[in-house]
């Protein structure tokens, strides 16, 4: 059973998967076309915010390393749209969950992974 802290991480990452969730399949149903990067870079921050509020709830040691891993690969994809989003907004017709490293959702992206990893890392002992 997730409790304290965890259950606060579990709570964000399943609002997080509901909202990337919710706007890229809207994007894509509705105006594919108008950016497809941004709205498919969308739709893979859904999965990843998903698969990290399933392995958190899940709970034990393998569910734990694979949130670990997951929390990484997201921070890496938040630093990285979020660089090339203000390095290149003319690829970006649109923002994704991740362009300038989450400003659109207050920044809980780029927070989200460190905090995660962070707290990850604590529960292993």
């Amino acid at each position: 059973m997730v409790k304290g802290p965890g259950l606060l991480l579990v709570w964000l990452y399943g609002v997080m998967s509901v909202g990337a969730v919710s706007r890229s399949v809207y994007q894509i149903a509705t105006e594919y076309e108008r950016a497809p990067l941004a709205y498919s870079l969308s739709a893979i921050a859904a999965v990843v915010y998903a698969f990290i509020t399933y392995t958190l709830f899940r709970g034990g040691e393998r569910a734990r390393r694979a949130a670990l891993v997951c929390c990484a690969a997201e921070l890496v994809g938040v630093l990285t749209v979020g660089t090339w989003t203000l390095m290149d907004p003319s690829a970006f017709p649109d923002a994704t969950v991740w362009s300038d490293y989450g400003m659109g959702y207050l920044f809980i992206p780029v927070l989200l992974p460190v905090t995660g990893m962070l707290w990850l890392r604590r529960a292993r002992r």
